[in-house]
């Protein structure tokens, strides 16, 4: 695995290097495209992307929110379950059911869910009555799993990237120009920020939309999602690297 070094030298020579062709077609294209040139490996295990450093990538002047990472929430199998009660017909694979939603700590959105924070553990609360599964258990993330998540995946830091854009779709092309090194996420700043709905949860629950599985359930990943310009909110140092 790549060390830290190695990741800003080789950003270093992408910024010199100028526009490059997107390697994917879609809003994952610049992660996809950076990790490729940086010799990364496409991953979707709880570490991080370097051997103690993750790497993420945004579009300059764009407002998509940054993923921190993924975790289900407890008990196992909830998702499945909260598919089954709260899921609406896919647009594509109608009338089996999807659940795509943003949930914040502030106010219930609009498909009645709500993060509410407890002494040990963040919840999923619901304004809805729901019949379907009577002994549903709320869904909840404790302490202890997001401290694990949190350390897992940001070791020691955060290694983010900004690029200028052109184009679109298959033909977007990326400069690399930017390079900032963050350290220092707690859980502390993470409870704090979610609890003030700077941090969002976002659960997406479809189906996969080609390939041999196309048409059958997929669980995305339930992420733990931040504006970018609020990073320095969670973490305390942040210095610029390239």
């Amino acid at each position: 695995m790549k060390t830290f070094d190695e990741l800003v030298d080789g950003i270093k020579e992408l910024k010199e290097r100028g526009f490059v062709k997107t390697h994917r077609s879609d809003d994952t294209g610049i992660g996809k495209t950076l990790e490729d040139l940086l010799g990364i490996k496409e991953n979707n295990f709880a570490g991080p992307d370097g051997e103690d450093t993750e790497l993420k990538a945004a579009r300059k002047n764009s407002s998509s929110m940054l993923t921190l990472f993924t975790k289900a929430p407890s008990p196992r199998g909830t998702n499945s379950k909260l598919r089954k009660v709260y899921g609406y017909p896919d647009k594509t694979f109608g009338p089996k059911l999807c659940l795509h939603t943003t949930i914040t700590s502030t106010e219930f959105n609009s498909q009645g869910f709500k993060i509410i924070g407890k002494k040990d553990r963040i919840e999923l609360a619901s304004n809805k009555q729901q019949t379907k599964i009577p002994d549903l258990q709320i869904p909840y993330w404790t302490k202890e799993t997001l401290e694990k998540a949190i350390k897992a995946k940001y070791k020691d830091s955060l290694l983010y990237v900004k690029a200028e854009h052109r184009g679109s779709g298959k033909e977007e092309e990326f400069h690399f120009v930017e390079a900032y090194h963050l350290q220092g996420l707690s859980f502390e700043k993470f409870s704090t920020n979610l609890s003030e709905g700077i941090l969002k949860v976002d659960i997406r629950l479809g189906f996969y939309d080609s390939g041999k599985n196309k048409g059958k359930p997929h669980d995305h990943g339930t992420a733990f999602r931040i504006n970018p310009s609020f990073l320095d909110l969670i973490f305390s140092k942040r210095k610029r690297v390239a």
